[in-house]
């Protein structure tokens, strides 16, 4: 059967009977994190929620104030999840999330729209898209598109947008012969009921059973973004469609105010300002790493040329990495002298080194680890690895004394 969404794409309220009510869970991702969700699977006489198919994801919306989390088709029946149960045979009002519905619908018609023309100009066959959340894909047949044949297909594509071009949704029967001259991967193994077509007057006529505007004017306007390498040797054209270029423009804008703000350049100068700083920060990361290794090298000599001989040698510094750690510990050397070195936050997170006697190193180096809660691993006289709480540096070194002091005891 053909819901209401489908007969009217732009209801957006709608009241009907509950047909059922059965226990159910849905798995979510709430804040990056996957949760199941205990609820109920509620099917209704009719919808004006679409269950997600055609590539476009399903609608969100209100059934009687209670939030509709999902909606999703089985056979004929739309099944809407929500979190309170229904009385069966109770009447319910619907209310559609119409800012998410709108842009799908902008969304899928400009996919027909753009698939349409780009096989009218270039052959270029549509094999999958989607509708993601700020922008959406299109799958062509074709190893390669080019800058040129992107824009012209985007210059044809808005002058169909402004020829107000009107979206009419016909429905046949399964064995209507008009069907076959209609462009359509086929239809689904579980359709039951009458074919939909949509049919962009004069441009394309196409099986689908997703929500469309009804003229080419409500798509405001389409933006082809760019192309990149797809799989099995063909191209992905990405592509933003109606409100969702506005936002573009939106987010755009406030990024150029920002770094014309930042760089204290126009925004026709923030490349080359930017292709600036990075020299130059390059530049003095090379400056700041040679200093560093020039650093560690006198660190190691001041502490060989001190007066008093030591067994244990201990140094922290914020900035630091794994070679200034190693050029300190090659300086030194292993032979004698244990040698503890940190680099980081010093109440935080960061990078350890534990060098010195290979049997005490094989000895101390995982309770190292696990004092700075941390991970490591080590071979021939050295232990290294990332430490997670800085701030335990004073028991490591305590540690690391009392076992010196002890292979002192044991020599004399």
């Amino acid at each position: 059967m053909a819901y209401e969404c489908q007969r009217d794409s732009y209801a957006k309220e709608f009241t009907t009977i509950v047909v059922s009510c059965g226990p159910a869970e849905l798995k979510s991702d709430v804040n990056g994190k996957k949760e199941t969700l205990h609820g109920f699977n509620v099917i209704l006489k009719d919808t004006v929620l679409f269950p997600e198919g055609g590539g476009q994801p399903d609608d969100r919306g209100l059934m009687n104030d209670i939030p509709v989390l999902r909606v999703t088709r089985q056979g004929p029946d739309a099944v809407h999840f929500v979190q309170t149960p229904l009385e069966l045979g109770s009447e319910v009002h619907l209310q559609v999330d119409w800012e998410r519905r709108f842009d799908h619908m902008q969304q899928h018609s400009g996919q027909h729209l753009i698939t349409a023309i780009a096989d009218l100009m270039y052959g270029f066959k549509t094999t999958s898209w989607e509708l993601g959340r700020q922008r959406s894909v299109i799958e062509l047949d074709t190893p390669r598109v080019t800058a040129a044949q992107v824009a012209a297909i985007e210059a044809l594509v808005n002058e169909k947008i402004r020829l107000h071009l009107p979206v009419h949704v016909r429905v046949y029967s399964v064995d209507d012969p008009e069907i076959e001259q209609v462009r359509s991967r086929g239809l689904p193994d579980d359709h039951t009921g009458p074919v939909r077509i949509i049919d962009i007057e004069g441009i394309d006529a196409n099986m689908c059973c997703g929500t469309h505007v009804s003229n080419l004017s409500d798509l405001q306007v389409i933006k082809l973004i760019g192309t990149e390498k797809g799989k099995k040797n063909k191209t992905n054209l990405t592509f933003l469609a109606g409100n969702r270029v506005l936002n573009y423009v939106g987010r755009s804008h406030a990024t150029e105010k920002a770094l014309t703000s930042l760089l204290k350049t126009g925004p026709e100068e923030h490349v080359e300002a930017v292709d600036k700083l990075q020299k130059s920060t390059k530049l003095l990361q090379k400056n700041n790493l040679n200093l560093l290794r020039d650093l560690a090298v006198l660190i190691a000599q001041n502490f060989k040329s001190g007066a008093e001989k030591r067994r244990l040698f201990c140094l922290h510094r914020k900035d630091g990495d794994n070679e200034f750690m190693n050029i300190i510990v090659n300086e030194i050397g292993t032979e004698e002298t244990l040698t503890f070195l940190t680099v980081g936050d010093e109440k935080a997170a960061g990078l350890f080194l534990l060098a010195g006697p290979t049997d005490v190193v094989e000895k101390l180096g995982p309770r190292v680890a696990e004092l700075l809660e941390g991970k490591g691993a080590g071979k021939r006289g050295r232990f290294q690895g990332k430490a997670n709480k800085m701030s335990r540096r004073a028991e490591v070194e305590e540690l690391l004394q009392q076992s010196v002091n002890e292979l002192s005891t044991k020599e004399e």
